[in-house]
């Protein structure tokens, strides 16, 4: 297949638009840019256009899609049993980075849903996105656009690594603004859940609807049935295995962790802030460093870039510093630990020990 690239920069960008949503509603696929990241979307109520999301992505048969709209009336069709906490939010933060779970509609082909009885349905605020859904004229189903498995892509040239050759076309839009998925919220239980942190923090859904639950998921404790994208499956991969180091002496014992795997001969690679960076030894044969910046904000944009970046230059394996869970941090750290595979050291001034994840290498555990 003959992946076509658009570039929206370019004066045709009212064409190539159209173009898009014309593939969309004859049922092919399409990646386009949303506020966190690209997408790979096609016709939401065409369960034989949604079964090529699957297949271009290589995704697990059970695990669902989220369905994305661009008037907030969509709810009204796609969804039944509205509940009260889930008018709130949509009032509240849509359009934007937030994805509801909700009862479905008979509308809604079992594709979509994986035969589940309930649907994630989110509205975009990237005016890109937006279009394409109002020009293709249906709710377009969309996962991020990658391999399954892999980070997620920011940018169109990321997506193009992965799927030219497999969808139909590529928008391209420039980079995504927040740099992690959609918060996904499950509203059909009595305290609303939060499946996936994201874009809307754990704080701001309490101080619009008061107490919300976190589920176990976001731990480790493995989801039997995924009811929401991410719960089941190791996500946002790089090739090499990642540790991820957390404790109030993370930092300083992942500098000592790599001064040890460098003197054993390996190519190790970092995830970090700038300021632990720049207390790591220049050497560039031995030592990978991708450096966030100085926020979380900084790493929820920059996050699957860097991920990215490690399968080019090819460390052994890469030591992650990982971040408070307050604000964007819940969201990262659930990238950065589903990345590590839930390989995970608690580091404090006495030494390290394991938190979770088994087949540590060298002297990690001391």
């Amino acid at each position: 297949m003959e992946t076509i690239y658009w570039d929206l920069k370019n004066n045709e960008r009212e064409q190539y638009m159209e173009q898009a949503a014309s593939l969309i509603r004859q049922g092919e696929v399409i990646a386009f840019p949303t506020e966190t990241v690209y997408g790979l979307g096609a016709d939401g109520l065409n369960g034989a256009a949604v079964a090529k999301i699957f297949a271009a992505k290589g995704r697990p048969a059970d695990n669902p899609l989220i369905l994305h709209i661009a008037d907030k009336k969509e709810f009204d069709r796609l969804a039944v049993d509205l509940s009260a906490n889930a008018r709130a939010l949509i009032d509240t933060f849509m359009p934007g980075p937030l994805t509801l779970i909700v009862k479905k509609s008979s509308l809604i082909p079992d594709e979509v849903t994986t035969g589940l009885p309930t649907v994630g349905i989110r509205m975009p605020s990237h005016p890109v996105a937006a279009e394409l859904i109002r020009r293709s004229g249906c709710p377009i189903a969309a996962p991020s656009a990658n391999l399954s498995g892999k980070p997620s892509p920011t940018n169109a040239h990321d997506v193009a690594e992965d799927m030219d050759g497999r969808i139909a076309g590529i928008l391209d839009g420039g980079r995504c603004g927040i740099g992690v998925e959609s918060t996904i919220v499950d509203t059909t239980t009595p305290i609303p859940t939060i499946l996936r942190p994201g874009g809307v923090t754990r704080e701001m859904l309490e101080h619009r609807l008061g107490a919300v639950d976190i589920d176990p998921a976001l731990y480790g404790v493995q989801a039997v049935r995924p009811k929401a994208p991410g719960m089941k499956y190791r996500h946002y991969a790089p090739k090499a295995p990642m540790y991820l180091y957390e404790g109030p002496a993370a930092a300083a014992q992942l500098i000592k962790a790599v001064h040890a795997a460098m003197q054993a001969g390996h190519r190790v690679g970092v995830l970090c802030d700038q300021v632990t960076a720049a207390q790591l030894p220049e050497n560039a044969n031995r030592c990978v460093i991708a450096s966030w910046g100085l926020s979380k904000d900084d790493l929820a944009e920059h996050l699957y870039n860097l991920l990215r970046a490690f399968d080019h230059q090819e460390p052994e394996f890469i030591l992650g510093l990982g971040v408070d869970e307050h604000g964007l941090g819940l969201a990262t750290m659930n990238r950065m630990r589903k990345a590590a595979g839930f390989n995970i050291l608690w580091a404090t001034e006495d030494g390290v020990s394991v938190k979770s994840g088994t087949n540590f290498p060298g002297n990690m555990v001391k």
